[in-house]
């Protein structure tokens, strides 16, 4: 893979995690006492994106490119389900949690495709690989989360 395409693969997946971070984020500012048991979960995945976003930032550092700091056009979209009034207001803990998963759905399918494009080899695709299978706990954690509150 030449360095610019890695960079941008690498890039991409840096501002999904921002994007992951800052949703989870809002949210945390907006739960309600009755939904307080998220935070605990928010948190964590808060977190573990900031710290993905700090391996694929030495990664892209190592191949002398540009880090991304910034989010991503899409997003917007993500954090669309932080509209905390309707969300909280209109659809309660199943609502939020919905919402969520969404959000989750988007950064488990670009680390799906960041993996199956075949750009990806060595410590690179390692790290993503790794990083993919916290993704999808953390979706089948939410998930298993909103499935409960039916």
């Amino acid at each position: 893979m030449e360095s610019t395409e890695k960079t941008t693969l690498l890039n991409g997946l840096i501002e999904i995690n921002n994007d992951r971070v800052a949703g989870f984020e809002k949210a945390l500012g907006d739960i309600k006492d009755e939904n307080i048991d998220l935070k605990a979960v928010f948190e964590e995945f808060a977190s573990q994106s900031r710290k993905y976003s700090q391996e694929l930032a030495a990664l892209v550092g190592a191949n002398a490119g540009e880090v991304e700091t910034g989010n991503s056009i899409s997003g917007t979209l993500h954090r669309a389900w932080i509209d905390v009034k309707s969300l909280f207001g209109d659809n309660g803990r199943e609502g939020i949690l919905n919402e969520a998963e969404r959000g989750e759905d988007a950064i488990k399918k670009a680390y799906k495709d960041a993996l199956t494009d075949g750009s990806l080899s060595g410590e690179a695709y390692n790290v993503v690989a790794t990083q993919s299978q916290g993704i999808n706990r953390g979706h089948d954690t939410i998930k298993a989360l909103r499935d409960a509150s039916k």
